[in-house]
């Protein structure tokens, strides 16, 4: 009784989620810029409770705060066309900013004080202003715009329930025993699958992609999406947690619901901004 009431409520949070996420990305540039710098505020949040162990005094946190709140606003202002493009020439110094906050710190090395404010910055900060830029049709071509974000997002939500699925019934030969014991090959080969047969059906209805290309997006999706996937879990292995929090009952924090996500957007947009 206790497993179905587990399953239902993940279910419904899961619906929830997945409505805000893509009311969010249809309600055009402004309104996922709002949607996720709160993503971007909650999962750093999460990242300094990852590196719990380190025992950050609270002007260091306020710090890397600071800087991944600014990181987010200069580059989503220069998205939305709020700030010229050359304002993206401040994101450098940002990223250097952590070298001399730690530089100046009397109780963190440098390696600790970087790592922290890194990891934010590129795994979490960076993924979730890049998803504005996906409405620029001279990056990402004439398929640019929610539409093509949304079936990115789609994309990895299925390969993640596939390979959940599959792997539950059919999981024999574990994927990466030390990292994430419950996940496993067959359930990786059944979310590529599906994966794979969604976005050949994505390409069969939409006039703006060829099949290769859409193919070849679904595999960097898959490939990328898992290895975030298993970056988290060893994060949190680590730092001893199930779940990187709670925000959402039932399926964790907002890393755990995005770690496939954060590391897939990259490696999509490069792809996309090389063959356009």
């Amino acid at each position: 009784m206790s497993r179905m009431r587990t399953l239902l409520k993940r279910t419904f949070y899961g619906l929830i989620f997945a409505l805000l996420m893509i009311g969010a990305i249809l309600g055009g540039m402004r309104v996922l810029m709002i949607f996720m710098l709160i993503v971007a505020i909650l999962g750093t949040e999460e990242s300094l409770k990852l590196f719990s162990s380190l025992k950050l005094r609270p002007s260091d946190k306020n710090i890397v705060r600071f800087i991944s709140f600014l990181f987010f606003l200069i580059a989503s202002f220069v998205a939305t066309q709020m700030l010229p493009l050359k304002a993206l020439s401040l994101l450098p110094l940002l990223l250097l900013m952590p070298m001399v906050h730690a530089l100046f710190s009397k109780r963190h090395p440098l390696n600790e004080l970087g790592t922290v404010h890194w990891f934010n910055l590129l795994f979490v900060v960076f993924p979730s202003v890049l998803m504005l830029f996906f409405y620029d049709e001279t990056i990402v071509g004439p398929m640019a715009g929610g539409p093509l974000l949304l079936g990115i997002i789609v994309a990895i939500w299925v390969n993640d329930t596939f390979a959940y699925l599959v792997g539950t019934q059919f999981g024999r030969h574990r994927l990466f025993k030390r990292v994430s014991p419950k996940k496993s090959w067959e359930g990786s080969i059944g979310g590529l699958f599906f994966t794979l047969l969604g976005a050949g059906l994505f390409a069969h209805f939409s006039q703006h992609i060829e099949l290769h290309h859409a193919l070849i997006m679904a595999f960097i999706i898959v490939l990328s999406g898992s290895i975030g996937d298993l970056i988290e879990s060893a994060m949190k292995r680590q730092a001893h947690m199930k779940d990187s929090g709670k925000v959402i009952p039932g399926h964790g924090g907002i890393l755990d619901r995005f770690d496939a996500t954060f590391f897939a957007i990259p490696f999509v947009f490069v792809y996309l901004f090389l063959i356009y």
